[in-house]
């Protein structure tokens, strides 16, 4: 059954001088956290075959960080639906690639990822601080089934849940 990784963008640096929100990059606890991720994912053997991504800096950098870190062969695609866009759009996004990918990673942004998961899920509040992974299982056996309950919320995680040293 495929697996949807939804990814909430790192720890943005708000003190860049950024005059355009999507121009905000990383600050370094971003850039060290969306590494831990990734190796986090290769260790527990959850490795994406494709890497969805908002076009935001933070998120695109954080998509690839976390591709690095991880040692994946996995292409990364920018989604521009995923910056500013609701869950629907999102959902919309996903499934417009037409990927045949068993395990899809999408980054991007709150409030749009807590509501995502929580759609997917079937309800429930849901809360994704940044650089945290939730892990969905979805019922159906494709993305064209991508939509209001229809995955299994099987986990989700911090960095701070994770061992530093990772």
């Amino acid at each position: 059954m495929p697996q949807l990784l939804i990814m909430r963008h790192a720890k943005s640096d708000w003190g860049a001088g950024c005059s355009d929100d999507v121009d905000r990059p990383l600050a370094k606890r971003g850039v060290k956290a969306a590494k831990r991720m990734g190796r986090m994912l290769t260790r527990i053997e959850l490795i994406p075959e494709l890497v969805l991504t908002s076009p935001a800096v933070r998120a695109r950098s954080t998509a690839e960080l976390a591709v690095d870190a991880g040692g994946w062969e996995a292409p990364i695609a920018v989604i521009p639906s995923f910056y500013g866009g609701s869950w629907a759009d999102v959902v919309g996004g996903v499934i417009d690639m037409g990927s045949s990918a068993e395990r899809l990673l999408i980054v991007g942004h709150e409030p749009t990822w807590s509501d995502l998961v929580s759609v997917l899920s079937g309800g429930g509040r849901v809360a994704m601080p940044t650089a945290a992974v939730a892990c969905l299982t979805l019922d159906g056996s494709g993305w064209s089934r991508l939509g209001p309950e229809c995955a299994r919320l099987e986990w989700l995680v911090t960095p701070r849940m994770i061992n530093p040293l990772l």
